[in-house]
């Protein structure tokens, strides 16, 4: 570590000098977003974190401390006894909190009287936020893009995972997003992370990448479900040179079916998701489409979907966004299956 810089302090740029990250904020802290591999061992839990932070505001700060003192104590030997007694003299944590301060400061302290070399993240997670927002202004001007298009249902996100497994760089933000993209992109067993959450997903993806080598992305919208992308990013693949996938209706609808299956058996959710189109569409075209769920014909359902709605959508965004999109290489097929899909991602290859 650098000689100028304070004893059992650490900066960002050294996290993987240390054996464990603590982070020593709330639950729900965490939950939000933390610093990728970070362990929750909070010294102050949500209920208590309100308690002391309300008694601080409307009493005064040392009847607070008064407060909280005993519940960090008492945390702290939970964390230690729970997790880290069988760790060796040698063991050298980094511990975080909000802005690197008392929270954290307190559990660095009694780690160090033990005997470990435990040290203080400084900034705490704030600062080390402010990096991450700053490192994404200028992270993705490193990278040669490629962008894959189509339309809805032209299984872009499988692409993306066939031409990785072939071999090619991608950067998958539907996954970090959890979520497909669209008013039915809700994945059935994962909710959306918070925008912070998913802004270090994406820096987590981007500083791993080769600059020597090219990258996949799916054209998305600025917004993903209810997250969106930072400006800079969306700017650079915006300008980015395009690989059209054009798949024919029918390969799409069959597609769709089987990827949209779990949802397809929740008429219910299918129904609710429809009336966000209220305004987008007609009132008589949305009582027909809720009329093909109630009788399960799900493929007319899909295909009306997909002419009436989503392709006229796609249309007008993509040639208005997408500078090269008019001049794309175009891949046609009528097999969106697996084989497919992997035939696809070799002539993306190839082109």
């Amino acid at each position: 570590m650098s000689e100028h810089f304070p004893k059992g302090l650490a900066k960002v740029t050294q996290l993987a000098e240390f054996d464990a990250i603590l982070d020593a904020r709330s639950p729900a802290e965490f939950a939000d977003d933390h610093i990728p591999g970070a362990i929750s061992c909070p010294v102050l839990d949500d209920e208590e974190r309100a308690r002391v932070g309300t008694l601080y505001k409307q009493v005064s700060p040392f009847e607070a401390r008064k407060i909280g003192a005993p519940l960090v104590a008492k945390n702290i030997a939970r964390h230690i006894e729970g997790q880290f007694l069988n760790k060796p003299k040698d063991w050298r944590p980094l511990l975080y909190c909000w802005r690197g301060g008392k929270r954290s400061g307190a559990f660095q302290h009694i780690l160090r009287e033990i005997g470990w070399d435990a040290h203080r993240l400084s900034g705490g997670y704030k600062g080390w936020r402010q990096q991450i927002v700053t490192d994404l202004e200028q992270l993705p001007a490193k990278y040669s893009f490629r962008v894959v298009s189509g339309a809805t249902g032209s299984a872009k996100s499988r692409i993306l995972e066939a031409l990785a497994a072939q071999g090619a760089q991608i950067l998958h933000l539907e996954e970090y997003a959890a979520h497909k993209g669209s008013v039915l992109g809700d994945l059935p067993h994962e909710a959306q992370p918070s925008q912070r959450a998913f802004e270090t997903r994406m820096h987590s993806a981007l500083s791993m990448l080769d600059a020597g080598r090219p990258v996949f992305v799916e054209a998305e919208s600025r917004r993903i479900g209810t997250v969106q992308l930072p400006n800079a990013l969306i700017d650079i693949i915006r300008a980015a040179p395009c690989v059209r996938v054009h798949a024919t209706v029918g390969a799409r609808v069959d597609f769709l079916l089987g990827d949209y299956a779990y949802f397809l058996a929740d008429p219910r959710w299918l129904a609710e998701r429809l009336g966000h189109l209220h305004g987008l569409q007609s009132n008589e075209t949305l009582a027909r489409w809720l009329e093909l769920v109630e009788s399960g014909d799900f493929r007319t359902l899909v295909t009306e979907l997909l002419e009436r709605h989503y392709d006229p959508l796609y249309q007008r965004s993509q040639s208005k966004n997408y500078r090269d999109y008019t001049d794309a290489l175009t891949v046609d097929t009528d097999d969106l299956s697996a084989a497919g899909i992997a035939a696809l991602a070799r002539q993306i290859l190839a082109g």
